[in-house]
């Protein structure tokens, strides 16, 4: 019968949202992304040249994000 009797695992801890991998891995492939549509549109040049900075930001982010536990 015991092997009937579920023991139940180690209780994975509550983190906030910010310290969770999958949603900050989104933000930051989304940030990558709205960089690189502002680098190559056309028509703004305050998108132009904020894109370097949006990339750069998503980067680092993704980087630094994809350290964190699941």
């Amino acid at each position: 019968m015991s092997h009937l009797i579920e023991t139940p695992g180690p209780a994975r801890p509550k983190r906030p949202f910010f310290l969770r991998r999958g949603p900050m891995e989104a933000i930051a492939t989304v940030l990558i992304g709205l960089g690189f549509l502002m680098l190559f549109q056309p028509f703004l040049l305050v998108l132009y040249t904020y894109s370097l900075v949006t990339l750069l930001i998503g980067t680092v982010m993704f980087i630094i994000v994809s350290k964190f536990p699941v």
